[in-house]
């Protein structure tokens, strides 16, 4: 699977699509779940959640390990993907697609500038 264009990302693997009108939808990377492996659980921050950049909004368990989901910019989750509590792999199947995790609102959309391109994540992932 290529890495979407359209798309920012961080070091820790996860990916930001600026939605235009002050919003933003995040969720890890085909890299990221293809190195998790199979993810049987997802657990999320509720909507309201305020955070910063890089404090942790999530978990996902896979069958070997669990990670923690760092946020990418600061804002507050406007809406959680709630298809995950009963279909966890939709982060494997589709993770740029159906697999997203949150929605947020962002509180300072100059941090987007600071994100990696495609072409600057997949330096560091090859």
């Amino acid at each position: 699977m290529s890495t979407p264009a359209d798309l920012k990302y961080t070091k820790e693997h996860e990916w930001l699509k600026d939605n235009g009108d002050g919003t933003a939808t995040i969720g890890i990377t085909d890299f990221a779940q293809g190195e998790l492996g199979d993810i049987v659980f997802v657990e999320l921050e509720e909507a309201g959640f305020e955070f910063s950049q890089d404090d942790t909004f999530g978990t996902v368990e896979a069958v070997k390990t669990v990670s923690e989901l760092f946020a990418p910019v600061d804002g507050e989750i406007i809406e959680i993907n709630e298809a995950l509590e009963d279909n966890p792999e939709l982060v494997n199947d589709d993770p740029f697609g159906d697999g997203w995790m949150i929605k947020i609102k962002l509180s300072d959309p100059t941090q987007l500038e600071e994100l990696l391109s495609a072409e600057e994540y997949e330096d560091i992932t090859s």
